[in-house]
Order: C-alpha cells, then sequence, then structure tokens
C-alpha cells in the first residue's frame, strides 16, 4: 500500500475522527480509504451509464438510418 499525504480542512478531519470514535470506522486511514473507494465507484457508476447512453443512441441512429428499407 502507498503512503499519501495530504492536507484536508480541519472541519472534514474532525468529521472522520468522530466517526472512528463512534465506531464507523476503525482509524481515519481506513475511514478515508473507504471515502476514496466510494468516489472510484460513483466515477464508474456514472462512466458506465454514460456508455450505455451513447450506445443507445448509436443503435437508435442505426435503427433509424435504415428506416427507408421498411417501406
Amino acid at each position: 500500500m502507498e503512503r499519501v499525504t495530504l492536507r484536508i480542512p480541519k472541519q472534514q478531519i474532525e468529521d472522520v475522527e468522530q466517526m472512528v470514535e463512534t465506531g464507523a470506522y476503525p482509524n481515519r486511514s481506513e475511514a478515508i480509504r473507504s471515502a476514496v473507494r466510494e468516489m472510484i465507484a460513483e466515477e464508474d457508476d456514472r462512466a458506465d451509464r454514460a456508455e450505455r447512453t451513447s450506445d443507445r443512441r448509436s443503435t437508435d441512429r442505426r435503427s433509424t438510418d435504415r428506416s427507408w428499407a421498411k417501406v
């Protein structure tokens, strides 16, 4: 695992520490890793939706391109 140093506003660190204190996460590092995993998953979902939308549009265009053949 790589080590990353970053600066985070104090309030956000306090919020993360609160989650650790309540037992939501075992430590700050795991809380931040979880947030990064969630962010990556959300971005992957967005990319998948965009790709499906693009695929549907190209499929729609292909089906309408040959609409003359149905006559």
